[in-house]
């Protein structure tokens, strides 16, 4: 008596492993992730006072290395207003198109290499977690507000003055064009305004990156590619919504989920190191 086959679900991908990958369940997948991820994220509790001072803690770090200088690059930017407001629609947005863009790529041009950086990209997302619980640090946008009056409810910088502020940093994202800001009132209540250490617009930005980069053929899209995650680094600096050590905790912990998700998984590796 013959043995029916077994048949794949409607959305089948065929790896080279024998293994089968669903582009519906990676759909739900990075949906469900996503969710359990901000609610985490935005769920955890740090008083203003203990990022506040983690915030000096880290300067004063950046200070030993010499790349304590980002109020001194956005001073700069301020005076070039387009530059300002394609850095806000940058920051708003362009994390979320370019890595669904880049897992739709992998998905369809090279699915035997989707698994593995899929599980890349979410370790390296779900160790960021561990930052903002131990490290909760206040990013730079809102350090005159606190340092004034020990209050950032309700932070909006249409009076402040960076050149008489202690800081002298400038919410771009509240002041000048963009998507949203964290100071509307929806985005102030629910985000985790101290969620700045490690950046994950980094770490999703040097993901696209390591996917594009090797898998593209003309040379213009793989300057594109290692100049995305750079843009990045000073997007999130010019906005005031980062520090450089910040960038290298997303880069540190994609990193670390690259080393877990090699050593692990198994789907479409037929030569596994």
């Amino acid at each position: 008596m013959q043995v029916p086959r077994h048949r794949d679900l409607v959305g089948s991908t065929k790896l080279a492993t024998g293994h089968t990958i669903y582009w519906w369940a990676e759909i739900l997948f990075v949906g469900a992730f996503y969710g359990l991820y901000s609610t985490i994220r935005n769920s955890t509790n740090a008083t203003p006072s203990t990022a506040f001072d983690n915030a000096k803690r880290l300067m004063s770090w950046q200070t030993s290395l010499l790349i304590n200088h980002e109020q001194q690059l956005q001073a700069w930017a301020l005076n070039v207003e387009p530059l300002i407001i394609f850095c806000n629609y940058f920051y708003g947005s362009l994390h979320f198109i370019a890595t669904i863009g880049a897992a739709v790529f992998l998905f369809r041009r090279y699915p035997d290499d989707f698994p593995r950086f899929r599980t890349t990209l979410a370790v390296g997302t779900a160790l960021a977690l561990i930052g903002f619980a131990f490290f909760p640090l206040m990013p730079p946008r809102l350090l005159d507000c606190f340092a004034d009056d020990g209050i950032i409810e309700n932070c909006f910088v249409d009076g402040n003055d960076p050149t008489t502020d202690e800081y002298g940093f400038v919410d771009t994202l509240a002041r000048d064009p963009a998507i949203w800001s964290f100071s509307s009132g929806a985005m102030a209540k629910v985000s985790n305004q101290f969620a700045a250490m490690p950046s994950v617009h980094c770490a999703w930005a040097l993901w696209c990156a390591c996917v594009f980069f090797p898998r593209v053929r003309h040379r213009w899209q793989r300057v594109l590619a290692v100049g995305y995650p750079v843009v990045t680094v000073g997007v999130i600096v010019l906005t005031a919504n980062h520090y450089f050590l910040d960038a290298v905790g997303g880069f540190f912990v994609l990193g670390v989920g690259y080393v877990i998700a090699h050593r692990f998984t198994r789907a479409g590796r037929t030569v596994v190191a």
